[in-house]
């Protein structure tokens, strides 16, 4: 577990512990926010929880994406599989997640095993495309559920239940749960990290650089990346199963492209082949999303203020006007984007001096 950090030497090394303790220590620390009337104890966790539970799903997409070289635009159909075999479950009486989460895991798994055995025979966009095409497959099956929910979903009536071992019920389950998910993530990133620095890793980041080469050397490239495939399933199925239980909700905008579009954008942000950057993308993208429109709004205020005390205030219209602007605050979301891709290559685990492997 050690070699999960990089030497605290390092500046890379000591943000990533910075940054593992205070996600580790939120719940003690959370309280303290409350009273001091900074952000709400409850709405903290289950934001970070959420932010957790995404950083796992992309975890595993880097997997592919930035060690294997394989854009899957279809993902995020694993998060689905792996909430509606947790919710159909519940659904019909079946409350243990001693049950549920091993079928969520071994669902997802086989199901990646069936999706990539026929879309890692093509390449590039052809890949691409059929990701999509098989996730968008799996959407509109969960949209005809009707006995489910169908597109409206299906509420979870109440969380996994691991022996009495986690508290299902009452405020203990809000800080019980986001210590699961902060434990999950360390685990995942621990399983990654082995990965990639083993024989099996350093063969799926040489098909990635040159695929031909790596088959002349001997190796079976195709069992590779199909491995990787499942493996990257697999965990997100685990992610799935964990987003079911936090918002204790299903419904086929889980498997959404446009959810699978986010994993990317996590990965991309955080910085792909990297193995903290998908964790730092989740919590830029997740926080950004939820605190950017808040801050455009001061930010828009104090300019509505400045420009109307330098040209008067007839020549600036009104404050709602301006404040009707924060509503587009998905164009200042791109714009960073646009920036981080321009000037930060490797994402934001490049501006700690990162190398290029886990």
């Amino acid at each position: 577990m050690a070699g999960l950090l990089t030497p605290l030497a390092t500046w890379r090394g000591r943000i990533t512990a910075l940054l593992l303790v205070l996600l580790g220590l939120l719940p003690w620390y959370a309280p303290w926010l409350d009273a001091a009337g900074i952000i709400s104890q409850k709405f903290a966790l289950t934001l970070m929880t959420r932010v957790l539970i995404l950083a796992i799903a992309a975890v595993s997409l880097n997997l592919i994406l930035g060690y294997g070289g394989m854009v899957s635009f279809g993902h995020a159909v694993y998060i689905g599989l792996g909430g509606y075999t947790v919710g159909i479950l519940a659904h019909h009486g079946v409350q243990d997640g001693f049950l549920q989460f091993p079928l969520a895991i071994g669902l997802s798994a086989l199901l990646a095993l069936a999706i990539g055995a026929l879309s890692l025979r093509t390449r590039g966009v052809y890949f691409i495309m059929l990701t999509l095409a098989f996730a968008q497959l799996l959407y509109y099956v969960g949209v005809g559920l009707e006995a489910y929910g169908g597109d409206d979903g299906l509420t979870i009536n109440r969380r996994s239940d691991f022996a009495g071992l986690l508290p299902t019920r009452g405020p203990d389950k809000v800080v019980a749960f986001y210590l699961v998910s902060f434990v999950v993530l360390v685990l995942v990133l621990w399983l990654v990290h082995r990965l990639v620095n083993a024989r099996f890793g350093m063969a799926l980041r040489g098909t990635k650089s040159n695929e031909t080469r790596m088959q002349a050397l001997g190796f079976a490239t195709l069992r590779y990346r199909l491995a990787a495939f499942v493996i990257a399933g697999a965990i997100c199925g685990l992610a799935g199963a964990l987003l079911a239980n936090h918002t204790e909700f299903i419904s086929p905008a889980m498997m959404h492209w446009t959810r699978s579009g986010d994993l990317i954008v996590m990965v991309v942000l955080g910085g792909m082949g990297s193995l903290f950057g998908p964790l730092y993308g989740a919590i830029a993208f997740l926080l950004l999303e939820e605190f950017l429109p808040s801050l455009l709004r001061l930010v828009l205020t104090w300019l509505h203020g400045g420009v109307g005390a330098v040209l008067g205030a007839g020549a600036t219209g009104t404050l709602d006007a301006w404040l009707r602007l924060a509503e587009y605050w998905q164009i200042a979301l791109g714009t960073i984007m646009i920036l981080v891709v321009l000037y930060a290559r490797g994402g934001i685990d490049s501006l700690f001096g990162r190398p290029r492997h886990g």
